[in-house]
């Protein structure tokens, strides 16, 4: 128990490092002057910071840790193939980096678990999109990276959480996130079961196209598998 205080003491140590860095460049910078290569300078080193974050995250749990660098890898591919802006795909980038951060809160003994989860449980595991959206709501990323945390577990038809949100209300980025994030946990292994195999995780997304994945984010990641897309 002490270890894992301990963790989350140096993440949290770690977040504040990143907000008063954000905080310092926003007293500089004007909307011009984000838009100069310098800007894109220190996004990039902030980027780097998150990876520091990652690393606490991994000493924790590497399987949490390895799952959310796949699924940004994923997420910016898919983001690329729809033109987004490069400011876009960059704030997604670390949303999807970022996106089960609040699963720091939640006990391994209950992550891992391999028995039935009981209601409380899966009560305590849906929690994480709210708690990682109150660790990153108040760093101004100048991309809605906390709103794509906190919906990233939102689907089309409403059936998803916190909210129930539908359609369009969900934030694209969370849309985005929602597809890489169902493959890669379907295609490799957890504590709890063995890996399905990216053939499932495909045919997952594409039973439920239009459902609860957006559908032009559904078929841009099919044909990045066509293409032979690799998570590594």
């Amino acid at each position: 128990m002490k270890d894992e205080e301990k963790t989350r003491a140096q993440l949290l140590e770690e977040m504040a490092a990143l907000r008063r860095e954000l905080d310092d460049l926003q007293a500089f910078a004007d909307p011009e002057w984000r838009r100069l290569e310098k800007w894109r300078q220190n996004f990039g080193q902030l980027q780097e910071m998150l990876e520091g974050v990652l690393e606490i995250l991994e000493g924790r749990d590497s399987n949490l840790a390895e799952h959310q660098r796949r699924v940004s890898r994923l997420a910016c591919a898919i983001a690329g193939e729809m033109s987004l802006p490069p400011e876009q795909i960059e704030g997604l980038s670390i949303a999807a980096m970022l996106h089960d951060i609040g699963k720091v809160f939640i006990p391994l003994e209950i992550l891992n678990k391999t028995d039935s989860l009981t209601e409380m449980e899966i009560t305590l595991i849906q929690s994480h999109s709210q708690a990682g959206y109150h660790l990153l709501q108040n760093l101004d990323f100048s991309q809605p990276v906390a709103q794509a945390v906190l919906q990233h577990h939102e689907r089309l038809d409403g059936s998803g959480y916190p909210a129930n949100l539908k359609g369009e209300e969900i934030l694209l980025e969370a849309r985005i996130l929602a597809v890489p994030d169902v493959v890669e946990a379907m295609a490799y292994a957890r504590p709890y079961r063995l890996n399905l195999g990216i053939n499932q995780a495909l045919e997952e997304i594409s039973r439920n196209r239009a459902i609860l994945y957006d559908p032009e984010v559904v078929d841009v990641c099919l044909r990045l598998f066509e293409r032979g897309f690799d998570f590594l």
